[in-house]
């Protein structure tokens, strides 16, 4: 039986991690976990095991065998290296270790050239969800034919930043509705009934940054034989679910039906149907990432195209927790009998 760590426990994706381990494989594990000072009592639960959510001590990583980090960046920073210390394989979801080194950012659904993490990894980080999904289809299309140019605008939702965020953006939908003050704390703008494309000056959160990790964790997934991804981040006025608009030319034309064969499978839900377009709302609770594509005939030939037009929606914190999981379950080969090493 392996012993589980989830530091960060209370936090959205904390939640959601909870929910994809109890119907895992390693659902049968110890868990333990782990919070701020502010959260440290509160009631909660794994599956059908129910326990409280302790403060992160001095021995509060003793014979664990994982741990995910799910919380902000700072609490991860501050205790990774002393769960590390304790011979726990550490998971990073909050992003803060991808750029330290030895550490892995990795997508086990994908079959690009990454490297494998071995018993020297100090820890491994799984992809931010948006790199993920578009790594996911990316990585589909060129099973069809090789790609000169790729383009994306990701439409992040509130919950990307956590739940303070999603409270803002609905106070802020309340103050408007009832014409008063608005709120801004954590955006310092207003997000409510607004696409953004940056925030104000004292915001809690950033837009550029969110960017900055998409990139790089695409660029980490992306084989060597990928096409460097044009990208840009606006903040979408909604709760929950990553959307995306993309744009990839093919070096060649190729079959229409061809490309919307390579696309569909695991993980990925080719809509066909324009009533069923993928969406937010669509996409919540769902593990596969929707997508809708369009293709530009070729002159030549009307069923080929060489450009095409996807529409795309994921549940970015299921999608985030389900790859966690993935990650670990993946790892479970340097830790076979479930015990420190």
């Amino acid at each position: 039986m392996y012993k589980i760590a989830i530091a960060g426990a209370s936090t959205l994706v904390g939640r959601e991690l909870k929910e994809a381990l109890s119907e895992s494989p390693l659902a049968t594990a110890n868990f333990i976990l782990l919070d701020e000072e502010e959260v440290q009592g509160q009631l909660d639960q794994v599956g059908d095991e129910v326990t409280f959510v302790q403060a992160i001590e001095g021995d509060a990583f003793e014979r664990v065998d994982f741990t995910f980090f799910a919380g902000s960046e700072d609490l991860t920073r501050k205790h990774w290296r002393q769960a590390l210390r304790s011979g726990s394989t550490v998971l990073d979801l909050s992003g803060a270790l991808d750029q330290e080194n030895g550490v892995l950012v990795r997508a086990p659904w994908l079959g690009s050239g990454a490297v494998d993490p071995d018993l020297f990894t100090p820890a491994v980080v799984p992809a931010d969800p948006a790199a993920l999904a578009l790594a996911l289809l990316i990585e589909r299309l060129l099973q069809a034919a090789p790609a000169r140019f790729a383009a994306a605008t990701v439409l992040e939702p509130a919950s990307q930043f956590g739940r303070a965020a999603m409270d803002e953006l609905h106070q802020q939908t309340v103050s408007l509705l009832s014409f008063q003050g608005l709120p801004r704390a954590i955006y310092d703008a207003q997000a409510a009934y607004n696409l953004l494309a940056g925030v104000g000056e004292g915001a809690k959160v950033s837009l550029g940054a969110s960017e900055a990790r998409i990139r790089r964790h695409y660029d980490a997934l992306a084989g060597s034989d990928w096409p460097p991804l044009a990208l840009q981040v606006i903040h979408a006025p909604v709760f929950h679910g990553h959307t995306f608009s993309i744009a990839v030319e093919l070096e060649r034309p190729a079959p229409v039906q061809a490309i919307e064969e390579a696309l569909g499978g695991d993980h990925v839900d080719l809509v066909l149907e324009d009533t069923d377009s993928p969406s937010n709302l669509a996409a919540t609770g769902q593990n596969d990432v929707l997508v809708r594509m369009r293709a530009e005939p070729s002159e030549r030939n009307p069923n080929e195209a060489s450009r095409l037009w996807l529409w795309a929606a994921s549940d970015n914190l299921r999608l985030q927790a389900q790859n966690a999981l993935a990650c670990a379950l993946d790892l479970r080969r340097l830790r076979p009998q479930g015990t420190v090493q």
